[in-house]
């Protein structure tokens, strides 16, 4: 059996169908016309591509197994966001020479002074071997900026692979942050958030928000794996590898990242179970709505336990979060998991994962992940989800993407790895991949764009697609890392009445590039 098919399999024992509550308010206005600017690619330059610090047929030698690749000049995972002091500075953070086995050769800022026409490549100081840090690799780029305009990036920084005095694990990992107070052109020295050399632990997942209220305020949060005595955690290299526990942790700076506080658990599901993905969103009364994928009993034997998307609140910037034990579950996740239309290859994707979004004038909130309950299991589309009484409730999940029914192969009819922002104006803009543009030849994806004006309740009001791709792409030339890998997220920002996506395809000889383009609903 392949990957592909046994993941769907183990998965699809959660799609039972759940009901949740609905918000009621008033009809959604049909999305009017959506209008788009050129596409540019991002990734032009790679950095490292002189570099020999981090020894690359070093690390493939240490791989017993003899599976190890790197991917040179492939980007992938970008995030985005824009600067609120001047619109024209836009930022992209991405992976940069993906490996197979976890993490990348360093991480790479795209800034653009000119709203995004062109694009400067800038190697994040401090954090790989190939930027002057210490470890070998690093994952998870995000970034956010303050209303002042400091841009602030966080990263997993790591070692795959186990010092010879302590074989048997993964390397020391350790979240790492810098601040950028000329629109991303040069960087601080990083801190380290936290660290472990133990290789039963692994911070993972991390993201960092900037308070759009209070630009003192800066908020990472992260979920710190561990596992029993005797099981070493390491999700990259073990296919779904789940940990024994795995608690979501808080950091924050209040003094606009100069100094950051000890990390602390925000929440701990007990044993057996985990978070991850965990978002931080803060509302226009200042409100801190830490979100998280929360995983119960999920042990590396059995498998996946349920998925739900759950919140705790803060009201005093993140010195307490509410309610105290469980947290509020706002909807389950039931992903079946991507996998290629034809050939049926495991696409790894966004399945465990969602994105969120937060309305800066009206407190909405607004969620989107990968779920199957629309096609009674049978394959993954968009599922969208909103609150309007912050986060306490939250509407019945409805479908958004507009993948046609394709009645001759069911499995084109797949979109994944969402991402969704607000306006100024009040648009939600949701961005997926699908694959019904895909033929015999290849296995073809492409990039969509869909939006609503508010309040958006149901799907209904979602319309006027927009393709973000000139042309579709053959998925299976992408990174293969536990699947085809574009990345388990990609970036898409809001400022005034414009959305901005970055996003990954397999471009010429490259096997992922990162991609820019501005959409306005």
């Amino acid at each position: 059996m392949n990957m592909g098919a046994s993941r769907r399999i183990q998965l699809a024992v959660l799609c039972l169908i759940v009901g949740m509550l609905v918000v009621v308010g008033p009809l959604a206005l049909r999305a009017g016309p959506f209008t788009t600017g050129p596409l540019v690619q991002v990734s032009v330059v790679n950095p490292f591509a002189g570099c020999t610090a981090d020894n690359v047929a070093g690390q493939i030698a240490r791989d017993p197994s003899g599976q190890r690749q790197v991917f040179l000049n492939a980007e992938v995972e970008p995030w985005v966001d824009v600067n609120p002091t001047n619109p024209n500075n836009i930022v992209a953070f991405w992976q940069q020479d993906r490996w197979s086995d976890g993490g990348s050769r360093g991480l790479v800022a795209g800034v653009s002074m000119n709203g995004g026409t062109s694009w400067t490549s800038v190697a994040i100081p401090g954090i790989t071997l190939c930027s002057g840090g210490t470890f070998e690799r690093a994952s998870d780029p995000w970034l956010s900026f303050s209303p002042n305009g400091t841009v602030h990036q966080i990263s997993l920084a790591l070692d795959i692979d186990p010092p010879a005095t302590r074989p048997g694990g993964n390397g020391r990992n350790a979240l790492l942050t810098s601040r950028s107070t000329n629109g991303g052109l040069t960087w601080t020295a990083p801190i380290t958030i936290i660290q472990d050399e133990n290789p039963r632990f692994l911070n993972d997942k991390e993201s960092i928000t900037a308070d759009p209220t209070d630009s003192h305020f800066v908020y990472a949060v992260w979920d710190r794996l561990k596992s029993s005595t005797g099981n070493i955690i390491n999700p990259e290299r073990v296919p779904g590898d789940l940990s024994f526990k795995g608690a979501a942790m808080f950091s924050r700076t209040t003094d606009g990242g100069v100094t950051w506080e000890a990390p602390r658990v925000l929440y701990d599901p007990g044993a057996i179970s985990q978070t991850i993905g965990n978002q931080v969103l803060v509302t226009p009364d200042g409100t801190l709505v830490a979100f998280f994928d929360e995983i119960l009993g999920a042990s590396n034997r059995a498998g996946a336990g349920p998925f739900n998307l759950a919140l705790k609140r803060s009201f005093d910037k993140g010195v307490t979060f509410l309610p105290n034990g469980a947290p509020i579950r706002t909807n389950k996740l039931l992903p079946v998991g991507v996998v290629t239309p034809d050939l049926q290859r495991a696409v790894r994707d966004a399945a465990i994962l969602f994105d969120v979004a937060v309305d800066s004038t009206n407190g909405n909130l607004y969620a989107v992940w990968q779920d199957a309950r629309f096609s009674g299991g049978r394959f993954d589309e968009i599922a969208f989800s909103m609150s309007v009484d912050d986060g306490l409730t939250w509407s019945a999940p409805a479908k958004v993407n507009r993948t046609p029914v394709n009645t001759t192969n069911p499995l084109r009819q797949q979109a994944f790895i969402p991402s969704v922002a607000v306006t100024g104006n009040g648009a939600v803009v949701v961005t997926y991949y699908d694959f019904r543009n895909d033929t015999s030849a290849g296995e073809l994806a492409d990039h969509f764009a869909v939006h609503c004006h508010a309040p958006c309740v149901g799907g209904a009001g979602f319309g006027d697609e927009a393709r973000l791709t000139d042309v579709s792409f053959d998925i299976l030339n992408a990174p293969n890392a536990r699947g085809l890998f574009l990345g388990d997220y990609v970036g898409l920002a809001a400022l005034g009445q414009d959305a901005f996506a970055v996003f990954t395809q397999p471009h010429g000889a490259d096997k992922s590039s990162v991609f820019f383009r501005r959409a306005r609903p």
